[in-house]
């Protein structure tokens, strides 16, 4: 039977049965891919036409809501088919791998947010915006952004304190320099598209900074020239913080255009009142020819989502893991 690929015009003789992701790589075909078990979401493409079948032996068609994207590796064949690659020059591939880390600083920077710096016992190749797992204790596990890009000797993650939660009481209770950790990844698809040529929106709320700090930085390590207006938006004054780097940034980089948003209290001087989303309404009659990263709370996610959609943006060029969308 054939598989067919676009939009590579490439079509494949395939045997019933096989894993897609497994084929694809074995006939050279570009694809990102990282965990090979699921969870990442990262070797996502879409079915055209056809039907095969999922993780869990179900049949997966197009003509059914929602079905239409789904993870090459968790996908097996069961006849003809054809797929959708998502931007083909723009794959990365980082194997997921599990390490062992040493947490080396521990800063407070708000009354709700630590700063996590690990250090890995090797270095953890990643794209920027990625995330990982990690693992405190048998019973403290949790995905978190990552704050680093590929290169840094130690690995920064941002955590906001959850009255009532399991892990992050742990981590600003009982969690000390010197602790061992251990760091699963690099996981997540909204990971920056270095090869985009247009300028590039980050959307950020609350910890969400981590993986838009990650964007930035590696679009300013690859040289990239394209112009980054980033939206961070917070509850209050108080829940304010990294403003002295992002303002570093902004004072030393042309390309790069900081909107710090406050939707409650007091606002000091320079700053903006109001939600992210009206800030970006009020900037922008169009986003055509944007990339979006969306990082942050889901209501945050969803609603910027849809006033990206409104103002021109397509859906595949508006990025945000499921992690933060879903609540993984």
């Amino acid at each position: 039977m054939d598989l067919h690929i676009r939009p590579l015009g490439r079509t494949l003789s395939v045997e019933p049965g096989a894993n897609l992701l497994e084929t694809l790589r074995a006939n050279d075909v570009p694809i990102s891919y990282s965990c090979m078990a699921g969870r990442c979401g990262i070797c996502r493409y879409k079915v055209i036409s056809g039907h095969l079948l999922g993780s869990s032996g179900e049949l997966r068609q197009p003509s059914l809501p929602g079905q239409d994207e789904i993870l090459a590796c968790q996908s097996t064949l069961a006849g003809p088919l054809t797929i959708e690659i998502p931007e083909p020059d723009e794959v990365v591939v980082y194997p997921a791998k599990i390490l062992k880390g040493i947490v080396v600083a521990m800063e407070a920077a708000t009354h709700d947010i630590q700063i996590l710096h690990i250090k890995p016992n090797k270095p953890l190749e990643h794209a920027p915006g990625q995330f990982a797992t990690l693992q405190f204790t048998p019973d403290h596990i949790r995905p978190y952004s990552m704050a680093s890009i590929t290169g840094d000797d130690v690995l920064e993650f941002h955590i906001r304190l959850v009255l009532g939660g399991r892990v992050s009481p742990y981590v600003f209770e009982t969690l000390k320099i010197g602790d061992a950790v251990r760091v699963s990844g690099p996981l997540g698809a909204s990971y920056l598209r270095a090869k985009h040529s247009g300028p590039i929106l980050c959307v950020a709320g609350g910890t969400g900074l981590a993986p838009a700090l990650s964007i930035i930085r590696g679009a300013r390590a690859a040289s990239m020239a394209e112009p980054i207006h980033l939206y961070f938006g917070v509850r209050t004054a108080q829940d304010l913080y990294c403003a002295d780097r992002l303002s570093a940034w902004a004072g030393s980089d042309p390309n790069f255009h900081l909107h710090i948003v406050i939707a409650n209290g007091a606002v000091p001087p320079n700053l903006r009142r109001g939600l992210v989303t009206d800030a970006i309404t009020e900037d922008w009659k169009s986003l055509s020819g944007f990339r979006a990263y969306l990082c942050g709370p889901p209501p945050l996610v969803e609603a910027t989502t849809i006033l990206a959609k409104r103002l021109g943006l397509p859906p595949e060029h508006i990025y945000a893991d499921a992690f933060y969308s879903t609540g993984f």
